[in-house]
């Protein structure tokens, strides 16, 4: 445990609002227990001396809980005597460090986050109905009972509204007083204060209670509302109290039983609780849960060997170690020093302390975990989150924390279940090069339950289609879906004539390989079919996936394989050099399916030209396009030259960029003729000069390669020109310059070329 000079002062501060808050909690546990008072507070002792310095939580604070009290209740009684339950609380402690040691924490990464947060709120509306009794004076059931049956018969609703009807006038007047100056505290510039509120709202208790017993009648506080710690006469007096585990009794398997049972409650609770109060944490740390489980294990070693009660991790103390400002596990350290010493040295000034300012604290602490804006958010997630979040807190208030965990995460299953029932796969129509494949994505679990599902998308699949089943995003599938799987790639595939692919599988599944029969890359039989309009509209549809994130699945390296030995490429790109215009990208694209000619500005220089040419009258390239774009820097930095003057040469530092502007200035002259309004911004100057700077290239690949030229006469090549947006990563094509046949111009999308149908994305 490291000490730091930055946050010590608000772990101290910390520790001893927990410290405080702690004390009646440990004395009232031990109470609804049925066992020795002291009991609790040495299990609090333990939790912060001990747990708190093996523990890897930074805000964690344990000590005895009130979740275990009715099994501690049971067990003492079933095994006869204290004496005897200690034993079962020591064999409780080596089960959880066999746990720990055996990695068992890895549960706690299976509770929702919507269970968890059930938990917290549920804790906070726990203590604002248990502990309003005691801010105003009425105690029947000890301060730390937290279930729902009291021990006096009653409930928590039950004993709510009865301490409206009866409750003490001096207790109230501290209660209501301590509230008040908490809220206010928090929302004044008091806050700032090194002083922490809890600990001025007990002082303040204190001094009040004075007071009134001076005054005396109904404004005296009964010591029953006041902290009631055993006095010992010294040291020595504190050590005859402890309780011994009575190891004469052996291990019997009632003591076994008992064991068994702690140890399992006990870790669950501190796994949920851990969950829990990392989520509270400001700094978002993560605790070990495997040390935490040792920690917890060595503490109920030591706690069972000295008479203490079991320790688990306490969300309620945790909390308030939270809310105080705890930087460091510190904090959760002194408050289980102040215990040790407080109750040696302080005990009568300790029992001046009324317990309506420790329940003032407590119930400032439930408004913040139960706080509206948490229903709100979790409303606002959708009923997946919203109804085990709320399930989670009535079945935890109504019952107790363990039995309404398991019901939210029962909740929680079911909504996990139907999601997975559902939707056990995502159905894509692909459009490739080589023709539609229709990809079946399974999804993360497969059980048996998605059979008919699974069916029914295997029925729907018409005849003859490609089918690519990807399995790369599962963890887990049924040997009842892998057998399905299975017949349909062996029996259903080859009398309806479909061509299935696989990929993904991993390589436990047996008789299943991955293996991928469709083509996704151009050959000479997909080039020899393709039009220029068709590879148009392969292109669009390209860009359109590019900006809705719909990017075909492929198979790189496979690609890298079959391009190895020849290219067929269906066209040819004469862009920009810029860094944010990467076709391949922007038209999601594979290896092979294209030239790519970048250069500057996009201009049609002679090593452009020639490109162009070899693209299309040896490779065979069915289309050309000049793509230009939005803020194009070489386009930029032509306009200001033209408009600033001098040598682009000596303005730039660049020996060779007299040829660029030169070429660029045609474009420019044609646009301020064409536009005499001066522009709005520069910006729109420079869009519209990149977009005539397009046009301008393909009139000069047309007059000056007769090569491009006879093949766009002939009907072979197709030429278009598009500008790219680099902020919407849209290609806008300029319908009126796409020319072939003997110069003819074609709308793109004409009805001899009907457009591909968009891409088919449904989840079943």
């Amino acid at each position: 445990m490291s000490l730091s000079l930055k946050t010590l002062s608000k772990d101290v501060s910390a520790g001893l609002v927990v410290f405080l808050v702690a004390l009646p909690l440990c004395l009232g546990i031990a109470l609804a227990s049925n066992a020795p008072l002291m009991s609790g507070i040495l299990s609090g002792i333990v939790g912060g001396l001990v747990v708190a310095l093996l523990s890897g939580s930074h805000t964690s604070v344990s000590g005895p809980a009130a979740g275990l009290t009715a099994i501690v209740f049971t067990q003492i009684a079933a095994l006869g005597s204290f004496q005897t339950f200690l034993v079962a609380v020591v064999i409780a402690g080596a089960l959880q460090l066999v746990f720990g040691a055996l990695r068992g924490g890895f549960i706690a990464a299976f509770f929702p986050s919507s269970v968890i947060k059930g938990l917290l709120a549920a804790i906070g509306i726990i203590l604002i109905l248990k502990q309003f009794p005691h801010a105003i004076g009425h105690d029947p059931d000890p301060v730390g009972e937290m279930s729902f049956r009291q021990p006096d018969g009653s409930t928590t609703f039950g004993e709510f509204i009865q301490s409206l009807l009866s409750f003490q006038t001096g207790a109230m007047v501290v209660g209501l007083a301590s509230l008040a100056l908490l809220i206010v505290w928090d929302k004044t510039r008091l806050k700032k204060l090194l002083v922490p509120a809890p600990l001025v709202a007990v002082l303040l208790g204190i001094g009040l209670n004075y007071l009134l017993r001076k005054i005396g009648g109904v404004w005296t506080i009964e010591t029953s509302h006041l902290v009631q710690i055993p006095v010992p006469e010294n040291v020595a007096g504190f050590l005859s109290v402890l309780n011994f585990p009575d190891l004469s009794q052996g291990l019997n398997l009632n003591i076994l039983k008992a064991a068994v049972a702690i140890a399992i409650v006990a870790s669950l609770e501190t796994l949920l609780n851990l969950e829990a109060v990392d989520k509270l944490d400001p700094r978002r740390r993560v605790s070990p849960p495997n040390r935490e489980l040792m920690a917890q294990g060595t503490g109920n070693i030591i706690a069972g060997l000295i008479g203490g009660l079991p320790v688990t991790s306490v969300i309620v103390r945790s909390s308030v170690n939270i809310n105080a400002g705890a930087a460091t596990k510190l904090s959760a350290f002194i408050h289980g020093a102040l215990l040790f010493l407080s109750v040696i040295f302080l005990p009568q000034l300790l029992n001046q302390i009324p317990l309506a300012a420790l329940a003032a604290i407590l119930l400032t602490t439930g408004f913040k975990l139960a706080s509206p804006a948490l229903f709100k958010k979790m409303w606002r997630e959708g009923r997946s989150q919203f109804l085990p979040f709320i399930t989670t807190i009535v079945a935890i208030v109504a019952t107790d924390l363990l039995i309404g965990i398991v019901i939210g995460l029962a909740v929680s299953l079911v909504f996990i279940l139907h999601s997975n029932f559902r939707r056990p796969l995502r159905r894509v129509m692909e459009h490739h090069i080589g023709g539609d494949v229709l990809r079946i994505e399974l999804a993360n679990q497969v059980s048996f339950l998605n059979r008919a599902t699974l069916a029914n998308t295997f029925d729907h699949v018409p005849n003859g289609s490609q089918v690519l089943l990807d399995a790369r995003q599962t963890d887990y599938i049924d040997p009842d879906i892998l057998d399905q799987i299975q017949d349909f790639r062996d029996a259903t595939a080859s009398a309806r004539n479909l061509r299935v692919s696989m990929v993904g599988f991993k390589k436990h599944y047996a008789a299943i390989d991955d293996h991928v029969q469709y083509v996704d890359v151009a050959t000479r039989d997909i080039q020899s079919v393709l039009t220029p309009a068709s590879v148009l509209r392969l292109l669009k549809e390209g860009n359109r996936r590019f900006v809705s994130g719909e990017r075909l699945s492929r198979d790189l390296m496979r690609q890298v394989d079959e391009t190895s030995k020849a290219q067929f490429p269906m066209a040819v790109v004469l862009s920009c050099m810029d860094s944010r215009t990467s076709t391949e990208l922007i038209f999601d694209l594979g290896l092979g399916d294209i030239f790519s000619v970048r250069v500057g500005g996009n201009v049609a220089s002679e090593s452009a030209l020639a490109s162009l040419e070899y693209a299309c009258a040896v490779a065979g390239a069915k289309l050309v396009v000049v793509l230009g774009h939005t803020r194009c820097g070489a386009v930029g930095a032509a306009v200001d030259l033209h408009q600033k003057g001098g040598d682009p040469c000596a303005v730039t530092g660049c020996a060779h960029i007299q040829a660029l502007t030169d070429y660029l200035e045609k474009a420019i002259e044609i646009d301020l003729a064409q536009n005499r309004e001066k522009p709005a911004s520069r910006e729109i100057l420079v869009d519209r000069v990149a977009r005539q700077n397009v046009r301008t290239t393909m009139d000069s690949v047309r007059e000056r390669s007769s090569t491009v030229r006879s093949l766009v006469e002939r009907g072979q090549v197709a030429i278009v020109g598009g500008l790219y947006d680099v902020r919407s990563g849209k290609v806008e094509f300029m319908e009126d310059t796409f020319q072939y046949a003997h110069g003819s111009e074609h709308m793109i999308d004409s009805p001899s070329e009907k457009p591909l149908e968009p891409m088919i994305d449904l989840h079943l």
